[in-house]
């Protein structure tokens, strides 16, 4: 019995160091499987965040790639489209240009060398090109993927308006030098001719010398007007102060301002706007619109002729009429003849001007809410600028005249007055 019972227990023994065992091994595995679960939840977290990352790389390749202004082209070796912006697919002459060569969707041979050079360089190039009708500055630069493969980006850049611009900005220059020069002469001679003369000079010609240098020296401020008023306008400085004023009293000064220079043609300058029209405008501004419009018919208006000035109403507005007898504009030109710098053809310029007189009449009178054009003359030779600006609430009356106008306006014989 006794040994029974020792067997038994020890067989209890070894019973419980079996478990024992069991049990560390089961904390064991469970530990193995909680850091096997930690390590499967840290590459999930990074799976998660690497795929963020593409995903807002991809996000932001695609919105750079769209609402970019360059048109921006992906080609692989065989200068196969392999993917391009919205920009660029307006450029092609297929609706789908994906997988097909770029010779067979843009027709610029230029282009195509320049790609071609830049696999063959493997090297970021830079050109300007003409594409159709318009400038573009373009970069092709090589890019390699892995040890084989590589692709070529190309960017276009349209810079039609700044080669425009530019070149406008040359002829500026070039007109400005002309514009200078010849009054700058001119008043040269007349000096010269003044103090040069042996015998003293006669009245009547000294007389007339000084009214050509007036004459001269007024195209000279004119000129230097027409760019402070540019550069006032494109600043932003130039800032209107619309009040109730009667248009007549801003056509009466405009004339004044410009009578000397109808006076060296023999113009008669005849104004047919009624007192009653009274405007909501910045007067010296909408009279400085008006002067450029004269000064535009005296200068192509034949000598002893008219300018006429008229004024109707146009529903709301007032409508301005500046009639000349010149050459006219031609009507394939009226819409470009209030663009900066543009001058129309030498019938009409004579190939003088600086091109900003009208640009700077648009400026004023669509500030004012206006709109104004050219139209030719229906029944014959001679064109006419028109132009609208508000009316303003209510008419002006029409205020009696001042007793030393009154006096002015009596012209007495000479035997009268000497009395």
């Amino acid at each position: 019995m006794e040994t029974l019972l020792a067997l038994l227990a020890v067989g209890l023994l070894g019973l419980g160091g079996v478990c024992a065992y069991q049990s560390r091994k089961l904390k064991q595995l469970a530990a193995a499987r909680n850091r096997q679960g930690d390590e499967i939840e840290r590459l999930r977290q990074r799976l998660h965040a690497e795929e963020f990352e593409r995903s807002r790389a991809r996000a932001f390749l695609s919105t750079a790639t769209s609402v970019a202004f360059d048109a921006i082209l992906l080609l692989d070796e065989d200068l196969k489209i392999v993917s391009l912006n919205q920009a660029a697919a307006g450029l092609t002459e297929a609706e789908s240009a994906i997988d097909r060569r770029l010779p067979d969707v843009i027709d610029s041979d230029d282009l195509c060398d320049l790609a071609e050079h830049a696999r063959r360089e493997a090297e970021s190039l830079d050109a300007q090109l003409l594409i159709g009708e318009s400038n573009y500055r373009v970069r092709a630069k090589a890019i390699a993927v892995g040890e084989s493969t590589q692709f070529i980006g190309i960017a276009l850049q349209d810079i039609t308006d700044l080669v425009h611009l530019n070149r406008a900005r040359r002829d500026l220059v070039a007109n400005i030098s002309h514009e200078l020069r010849t009054p700058i002469t001119r008043i040269r001679l007349i000096i010269e001719g003044l103090f040069l003369d042996a015998d003293r000079p006669k009245r009547k010609a000294s007389i007339q010398s000084l009214k050509e240098i007036a004459m001269e020296t007024d195209a000279l401020l004119w000129l230097a007007q027409e760019l402070l008023d540019l550069s006032m306008i494109e600043s932003g400085q130039a800032i209107l102060r619309l009040v109730k004023t009667p248009l007549k009293q801003v056509v009466d000064e405009a004339i004044d301002r410009l009578e000397s220079q109808a006076e060296t043609k023999n113009l008669n300058i005849v104004s047919h706007v009624p007192q009653k029209f009274a405007v909501l405008c910045d007067p010296d501004q909408l009279k400085r619109a008006l002067g450029n419009l004269l000064h535009n018919a005296i200068k192509w208006s034949p000598s002893n002729d008219a300018v006429t000035i008229t004024a109707a109403a146009a529903g709301e507005e007032v409508m301005v009429t500046v009639f000349d007898n010149g050459p006219g504009v031609a009507e394939d030109v009226r819409e470009r003849i209030f663009e900066r710098f543009y001058q129309a053809d030498v019938s009409r310029s004579g190939d003088e001007g600086t091109g900003l007189g009208l640009a700077i009449c648009k400026h004023i009178i669509e500030a004012h809410g206006g709109r104004i054009w050219a139209e030719g003359n229906s029944q014959g030779k001679g064109g006419q600028f028109l132009f609208t600006v508000l009316q303003a609430d209510a008419e002006f009356e029409q205020e009696p005249a001042s007793l030393d106008e009154d006096k002015q306006a009596l012209k007495l014989p000479e035997s009268a007055a000497t009395t």
